[in-house]
């Protein structure tokens, strides 16, 4: 048996294209954890650049409902992923820095 594989999305972008064309529905007010793995089983199922590619094909098929989607899958991406990112640490010497 394989181990799990998470697949890494480098940008707040990559994550958001991915729900865009995930199956998840904003009308079904989706958890955190809903959304994480929405974004994962589309990135498994396309890779970044398949999301990426239906993405652009639905925004030329049907732009009035893209836009809205896309705006809904930015927020929504951003907040899941907002308790997966650390806090920055600074060293002593940022706060140097800073002060000069």
């Amino acid at each position: 048996m394989w181990p799990a594989q998470h697949h890494f999305i480098s940008t707040a972008f990559e994550a958001a294209d991915a729900l865009f064309v995930s199956v998840l529905q904003c009308s079904e007010a989706p958890s955190a954890g809903q959304i994480r793995q929405a974004i994962d089983a589309a990135v498994r199922a396309f890779g970044a650049s398949g999301c990426v590619a239906r993405v652009a094909q639905e925004f030329g098929d049907h732009p009035e409902t893209a836009a809205a989607r896309m705006r809904w899958a930015r927020a929504a991406a951003m907040s899941a992923a907002g308790d997966l990112v650390p806090e920055p640490r600074y060293g002593p010497d940022f706060a140097i820095l800073t002060a000069a």
